[in-house]
């Protein structure tokens, strides 16, 4: 792959992580410890994961278990988790705390497949604005370093690498909404 694509090539990659890191965070009726990602707890003064102060586990199909290594971390992830848009209320039994998911009714189901569809089409518009760029960072070196043909080519392979992720894109934003979907 020419050194000039590289560039671009990166940061489309960059695009379709971001998309399955969002995607992942969206919860789809069953128990996902990613839903947590976002959420940090003030640790010793500072903002940490909760991942790193306690143990994540599912214990069932829709049922997160939060088992933090240290008891007084108990009321601070129970806060986090209040303020957090998660709309779960956890259950603190002194000990752990739980988040039972409940079962999505239908039509949260189809609002979740608009919202996996929405955060899909902006990666899509990300990748293209990465292509558009591309294409212009090219035009600019015409007359130097590269013929119009060589331009060309350049432009034509962009258009097969943006192609590329677009269809991985599509994939990725299809195989969520089925999960969304599936009961």
């Amino acid at each position: 792959m020419d050194e000039k694509l590289k560039v671009y090539d990166e940061k489309m990659t960059k695009s379709v992580q971001n998309l399955n890191t969002e995607l992942a965070t969206i919860r789809a009726g069953r128990a996902n410890p990613h839903v947590l990602d976002k959420l940090s707890v003030e640790y010793y003064g500072a903002p940490t994961p909760i991942q790193q102060v306690a143990n994540v586990s599912v214990p069932e199909a829709r049922m997160i278990q939060i088992q933090p290594w240290e008891k007084n971390m108990l009321k601070e992830i129970e806060k986090a988790i209040l303020v957090s848009d998660i709309g779960i209320n956890p259950t603190n039994d002194g000990s752990c705390i739980r988040l039972v998911f409940p079962e999505l009714t239908e039509e949260r189901r189809k609002e979740l497949v608009k919202d996996v569809k929405k955060k899909g089409e902006a990666a899509k518009v990300a990748v293209r604005n990465i292509r558009r760029d591309g294409n212009d960072a090219f035009k600019k070196l015409k007359g130097g370093e590269i013929s119009e043909d060589g331009i060309k080519d350049l432009e034509e392979e962009l258009q097969k690498l943006t192609d590329k992720y677009i269809t991985q894109i599509d994939k990725e934003v299809e195989a969520k909404s089925k999960e969304v979907l599936t009961v």
